[in-house]
Formats: structure tokens, C-alpha cells, sequence
């Protein structure tokens, strides 16, 4: 697999001062900053899915005329919520 690099990155030196100064024993600042892209892509990724599913329940509940109530929701996770703790 081929490799790519990512552009530099200009940043203020209090920045990179900050950045290395929360860096774990043995971390680099450049393992450090693809990580943080890492996440960042995949909080992103998530994001997109969740705004699309919004999307799809609201085109359901448009052509079914179904819609659930504030109340329904939050008993349905009130509920959820309850079993869970009770299995802690």
C-alpha cells in the first residue's frame, strides 16, 4: 500500500507548545496529530450518518403521516435508561 502525506501544518508555537506538552511517553507529535485526524474523520463520518438516518426517519413520518410524540420518545428512553442501570 502506498502512502501519501498530509500538508504541513502552520501553526502558532503556543499551539505547538501546547500540543507537545500533552504528548504520552514515546508519542510523537506527528503520531499525535494522525490520531487526532483519525478521530476527527470518524466523528465526521458518524455525524454524516446520524444527520442521514434524521433525514430518512423524518421522509418516513412524512409518507406514513406517523409521527412520535416528545412524550413517547423520552418514556422509550427513560425506559432504555432504567434497564441499563438496573443491570449495573
Amino acid at each position: 500500500m502506498k502512502t501519501a502525506t498530509i500538508p504541513p501544518l502552520l501553526v502558532t508555537p503556543d499551539l505547538r507548545h501546547d500540543a507537545e506538552s500533552v504528548l504520552r511517553e514515546g508519542e510523537t507529535l506527528s503520531s499525535f496529530v494522525e490520531e487526532s485526524l483519525r478521530k476527527q474523520v470518524e466523528h465526521r463520518k458518524f455525524q454524516q450518518e446520524f444527520i442521514a438516518r434524521g433525514l430518512a426517519a423524518r421522509d418516513k413520518a412524512r409518507d406514513t403521516g406517523r409521527y412520535v410524540s416528545k412524550n413517547e420518545v423520552m418514556d422509550a428512553l427513560r425506559s432504555t435508561l432504567e434497564t441499563a442501570q438496573s443491570r449495573q
